[in-house]
């Protein structure tokens, strides 16, 4: 089946147990995405909000909260997709087995978009960016936020819906300077289709015209965040997962709308034309601050008769985009690998953020006649994925080896780093990228956009047992006496906060000095941290605090390190210093009145009794 409308999925989900309805009034300031967090936590159910103070419109959350109920919600077209994007990647298959994929050619040609008359659904009426849903997530927050946006542009040099971009980019409704229901801010982020759309309309001296759809058929949203093969429109694979076919019209401004959306904002974005954005709590767990970011002229709000806002809340790892990410590896995962040869299987680890921190495993095939192995082909092949699309915002790339070990798993982050560090050499295996761009949300670099990478690859065979504690006998100097083993290998040391970031490179020369000439082979890897319990508690704590908090270009040292024809290496443990340094975004935290109002709903009585 396909649902016509967000109404339609909505009453499917109720239907079979998976939304429950809140009734009591709740308020957009905090409250709301509190409540939709403990539910999260809780692996809960789709949230209908009835009653949102100061606004006629219900809103939704946590639809995508778990993949379960992705794939319920999708439960009919999954698998005609996933072969779709496969049959994208390597179409001979279609011509080789005709009968086999005559299914999936109809879900193709069924996915072409449709021009429709205006008298669709979300020509009921019009508001203003006030009467929409306030909804602001986190404390710190510069104002209310539409957190899943479906933005859509059009290429000025080829217009039309064909050669569209849809994209989920954050949009600021209120605060800071904009201008009330005449202006909004447009936030986007480095290698997205809306970039390239700007700059060409900035070229012809012409305003960028944007739609911003939000809610409709639940296969929108997911279109908007999916990484697509080159040639395969949003707007098309909308429609092959929906079973519907994207329906759309220009309105009288020549503004494209999506029929089937619940609100549709249209507006101008004129040539170098910007305000401060932000601040806004994202999904690494952090405060992305205040920025210039181009500005949006509102020209219109359109919504339908019984129009529903849909929304979202990031924060740290896991939230509901970590289930999109399930849901979008799923019908993706194999065309990844097919696009670069050589690539068996890669993991933007979604604990630690996804793009500080991505796992891969590539062939190394270049030298089959030798008996030792060493880093070559798998080298190759992490150039390719940092000029992928995406991909190329990684900030720490892993890649192992396939022939080392053919059951190695990317999704396993313990195992995969043990498979790492026991074949690592670092004096020959760190490959650094300096003076580059990294994730626009990620500050451990200093300035926006801008920072370091690091490929760490590993080849052959096993070179150490890792050690479970350091040895009797070995002791690191003060001040860090405080230490947790994190895993096998992995120590995480506590560094007072008194102690001040300048003085941290002569600490460590220190911390070299006095470990020289004792053999760590068994522990290669140290990590500084502001809190050894926290960051060595579990693995999804050692993943963020290590690869968000670190700039590799600045912050990664070594034990005997050395540089040899401008290559950096150490002979004995790698070290990360990971601790908050003072250009680095605030962390999230929970505002604690509004946690107390969120266990009271959970109590006997309250719309989350039995959730929470």
């Amino acid at each position: 089946m396909g649902y016509s409308s967000l109404q339609a999925c909505i009453a499917d989900l109720e239907k079979n147990g998976h939304l429950i309805r809140i009734k009591e009034n709740v308020d957009p300031y905090l409250q709301m995405a509190a409540i939709h967090l403990r539910v999260f936590e809780h692996q809960g159910p789709a949230l209908l909000f009835e009653k949102v103070n100061c606004s006629k419109f219900p809103a939704v959350s946590n639809l995508f909260g778990t993949l379960e109920r992705s794939r319920f919600i999708f439960r009919d077209t999954l698998d005609k997709v996933k072969t779709l994007i496969d049959l994208k990647s390597d179409p001979i298959k279609a011509i080789k087995h005709p009968f086999k994929y005559a299914d999936v050619a109809l879900t193709a040609l069924s996915a072409l978009p449709m021009k429709t008359n205006r008298n669709a659904p979300i020509s009921f009426g019009k508001c203003m960016i006030s009467d929409l849903p306030q909804i602001v997530n986190w404390p710190n927050d510069g104002g209310p936020f539409v957190t899943m946006p479906q933005v859509y542009t059009e290429d000025a040099d080829k217009p039309g819906i064909m050669h569209a971009n849809l994209g989920m980019y954050r949009i600021q409704m209120g605060g800071n300077d904009y201008i009330p229901d005449e202006e909004v801010g447009l936030h986007y982020q480095l290698h997205r289709g809306i970039g390239v759309h700007q700059t060409k309309a900035n070229a012809k001296g012409q305003p960028l015209k944007i739609s911003i759809f939000i809610g409709g058929p639940p296969a929108h949203p997911v279109a908007a965040v999916m990484p697509l093969p080159e040639g395969l429109s949003e707007m098309t694979f909308a429609g092959a997962l929906g079973n519907r076919r994207f329906r759309y019209f220009y309105d009288k401004e020549g503004f494209c709308i999506s029929a089937d959306a619940d609100f549709v904002i249209t507006g101008t974005v004129m040539p170098h034309e910007n305000k401060p954005e932000g601040p806004f709590g994202d999904h690494l767990g952090y405060y992305s601050l205040k920025h210039l970011f181009p500005l949006l002229k509102v020209h219109n709000v359109y919504h339908r008769k019984d129009a529903i806002w849909s929304f979202t809340v990031v924060g740290r790892p896991p939230q509901e985009d970590t289930s999109f990410g399930a849901l979008i590896h799923e019908i993706t995962g194999s065309a990844i690998s097919t696009e670069i040869p050589g690539l068996h299987a890669v993991n933007a680890v979604d604990a630690a953020g996804v793009h500080p921190l991505l796992f891969a495993i590539g062939s190394e095939r270049y030298t089959p006649y030798l008996k030792e192995r060493k880093p070559q082909e798998i080298l190759t092949i992490a150039n390719h994925i940092l000029g992928k699309g995406q991909l190329s915002l990684a900030k720490y790339l892993f890649i192992a080896a396939h022939e080392d070990d053919k059951s190695l798993n990317v999704n396993n982050i313990g195992g995969f780093l043990n498979h790492m560090l026991q074949r690592v050499d670092f004096t020959r295996d760190l490959h650094f990228y300096t003076q580059t761009t990294i994730d626009t949300l990620d500050y451990s670099g200093g300035g926006l956009n801008s920072g370091s990478k690091v490929v760490i690859a590993a080849a052959g065979d096993v070179k150490r047992q890792l050690w479970h504690g350091l040895p009797a006998g070995v002791s690191l100097p003060t001040p860090f006496g405080v230490h947790k083993m994190v895993m096998p290998g992995i120590m995480a040391i506590e560094v007072p906060k008194k102690i001040k970031h300048s003085d941290i490179p002569a600490m460590i020369a220190n911390l070299s000095d006095h470990l020289k000439g004792t053999d760590l082979n068994g522990m290669p890897l140290m990590v500084l941290c502001d809190d050894a319990a926290f960051t060595a508690h579990n693995m999804n704590n050692f993943v963020w605090v290590t690869f968000t908090r670190s700039n590799p270009s600045h912050d990664i040292y070594g034990i005997s390190s050395f540089t040899e024809n401008k290559h950096w290496g150490c002979k004995g443990p790698l070290i990360i210093d990971a601790r908050i340094k003072p250009h680095h975004a605030p962390v999230l935290e929970k505002d604690p009145l509004i946690e107390k109002l969120v266990d009271k709903m959970g109590e006997k009585g309250g719309s989350l009794y039995g959730i929470i």
